[in-house]
C-alpha cells in the first residue's frame, strides 16, 4: 500500500500540475472504511428564482456517496453536487471516477477515525495525464464534495470545523459567521431593468449589503442602465459588483473599462476569455478599481498563468476559483498555497459557487468571504432554510457535514438518489 500511495501521489502531481498534499501512511489502522455505493443524477437548475422564466438549459450533477460507516444506527452518506455553471458530469462520474473510489479497500485517514478525502483524490486521479482540466476536474470535485460531507459527518462536526482541524487551523467558536455577497442579476427576458431593481431591493431587504449583477450580454449603454438601477437600490457606494461573464474582446473591454471606471464598483469580474491574459492585463492597466478573475480556471497550472500574465494587482484584486471545479479541495488548496506564497493575501480569495460548501471552505481557510446565490440555482444554492445574513455576514450551519439537511428541498433531491 505504501508504494502504491507514493506512485499515486506522483500521478496527481502530474495530472493537476502541482505538489499534492500527502496523507501520512498509517502504521496501524483503528478501522477500515470504504465507499459502498455511489449514486448520481443530472438535473436542471435555473438562473432565475421565478419558475415561469426559461431556465436556460443549465444542468448539474448531484451525488450520494454511501459509506460502510454506521453512526446512530444508520449508514453515513455524503452528498455533493457539481457547483454552478459547468453542466452535469454524469458520464465521467459513472464511467471513470466513481469506479476508482469503489475499488478502494480502505479510505480511512491516518487516525482511523474518519475518511481521507486526500487519499480519495489520489485514487480518482490514478493514471490521468496532465491537462484536460475543463470537465474531469468538475466530476472529481463533485465526488470530493460528497467525500468531505461524509468525513465531517463521521467525525460529528460541521465541515468548517472538521476541515480546519484537518489542516491545523483555528476557527472562531459558534456561531461562526462569514462576509458574503448575493450573486444574481441575470438578464430578464422582459422588463429587465425594472425586474432587476426589484431583485436588488429584495436582496438588500434580505440582509445582503453587497450584490453582483451580470453585464456583457447587452449593449454597454443598456448595461449602464442596469448598473444605475441596481446602485440606487443599495445602501452605500461600492456595494455593487458586475460580472461580464467573459464576454469582452480587446476593444469591448477597453470601452467597458472606460465607462465603468467612474462608477465606484466593488469589482469588475470575468472581463474576457479566461485564458486571454493579454486582454485582462490591458484592462488592469486601464481600470483602477478591483478586478475579479479565476472562476473559469480549474488547475494550479492555470492559476500560475493568471498570476504571471494577467496583470492582476495583489493589493486590490479578487480571486474567484471554485473549490468544486478545481479538482475539489485538494486542488483548491494547491492553488491557495501557491498564490499565498507568491504574495496574495487570503482576503483576496472569494470562492465562486454560492452554496453551503463554499461557505464552509472560506470559513475554515480564513478567506475574504464567499458568494451566496439566494434566489437562483435553487434548491442547491443559498443558505439553510430560514437563514438570512445580518449586515452582510452569514451564519454557518452547525449540523455535521455541509448541512444540506438544513435545506429541505435540496435534501429531498439528494435522498431521492437512494430510493
Amino acid at each position: 500500500m505504501a508504494a502504491w500511495r507514493r506512485a499515486d501521489s506522483a500521478s496527481i502531481d502530474r495530472a493537476i500540475g502541482g505538489k499534492s498534499r500527502r496523507t501520512p501512511t498509517r502504521e496501524a489502522s483503528v478501522s477500515r472504511m470504504r465507499i459502498a455505493d455511489i449514486r448520481e443524477r443530472s438535473l436542471a437548475i435555473s438562473r432565475h428564482g421565478d419558475p415561469s422564466l426559461p431556465s436556460g438549459g443549465l444542468t448539474t450533477s448531484i451525488v450520494a456517496l454511501v459509506t460502510d460507516v454506521v453512526r446512530s444506527g444508520a449508514r453515513v452518506i455524503g452528498y455533493g453536487f457539481a457547483s454552478i455553471g459547468r453542466y452535469a458530469q454524469g458520464g465521467l462520474i459513472r464511467e471513470r471516477f466513481a469506479p476508482r473510489l469503489l475499488a478502494m479497500s480502505d479510505l480511512a485517514d491516518a487516525s482511523g477515525n474518519s475518511l481521507d478525502p486526500f487519499c480519495a483524490a489520489r485514487a480518482m486521479l490514478a493514471g490521468e495525464k496532465p491537462g484536460g482540466h475543463g470537465e474531469r476536474c468538475v466530476a472529481i470535485g463533485t465526488l470530493d464534495m460528497a467525500l468531505w460531507d461524509a468525513a465531517a459527518k463521521i467525525a460529528g462536526l460541521p465541515l468548517y470545523r472538521f476541515l480546519a482541524a484537518r489542516l491545523g487551523r483555528k476557527v472562531a467558536e459558534p456561531p461562526a459567521t462569514l462576509p458574503v455577497y448575493a450573486g444574481g442579476g441575470y438578464y430578464y427576458p422582459r422588463d429587465d431593468v425594472a425586474r432587476l431593481a426589484d431583485e436588488i431591493a429584495r436582496l438588500r431587504d434580505g440582509g445582503y449589503t453587497r450584490v453582483k449583477i451580470k453585464i456583457g450580454s447587452a449593449p454597454l449603454k443598456e448595461d449602464l442602465r442596469r448598473i444605475e438601477a441596481a446602485q440606487r437600490r443599495l445602501d452605500a457606494p461600492g456595494c455593487l459588483a458586475v460580472d461580464a461573464m467573459n464576454a469582452y474582446g480587446p476593444e469591448a473591454s477597453r470601452a467597458a473599462a472606460e465607462a465603468l471606471a467612474p462608477l465606484g464598483l466593488w469589482w469588475f469580474e470575468d472581463v474576457c476569455d479566461p485564458l486571454d491574459f493579454a486582454t485582462l492585463a490591458d484592462t488592469a492597466l486601464r481600470y483602477e478599481g478591483p478586478i475579479a478573475a479565476g472562476e473559469a480556471l480549474f488547475s494550479l497550472a492555470e492559476a500560475k498563468l493568471l498570476d504571471r500574465h494577467g496583470g492582476l494587482r495583489r493589493d486590490r484584486d479578487i480571486l474567484l476559483f471554485d473549490p468544486v471545479h478545481c479538482y475539489g479541495l485538494p486542488g483548491y488548496l494547491q492553488i491557495l498555497e501557491y498564490l499565498e506564497g507568491a504574495g496574495w493575501p487570503r482576503r483576496a480569495f472569494w470562492p465562486h459557487g454560492g452554496h453551503l460548501f463554499t461557505l464552509h471552505v472560506a470559513t475554515a481557510l480564513g478567506l475574504g468571504g464567499a458568494e451566496v446565490n439566494p434566489l437562483c440555482f435553487q434548491p442547491l444554492a443559498g443558505l439553510g432554510d430560514g437563514e438570512t445574513p445580518r449586515n452582510g455576514r452569514a451564519t454557518l450551519p452547525e449540523a455535521p457535514g455541509i448541512g444540506f439537511e438544513t435545506k429541505a428541498e435540496a435534501f429531498a433531491l439528494f435522498r431521492s438518489l437512494l430510493e
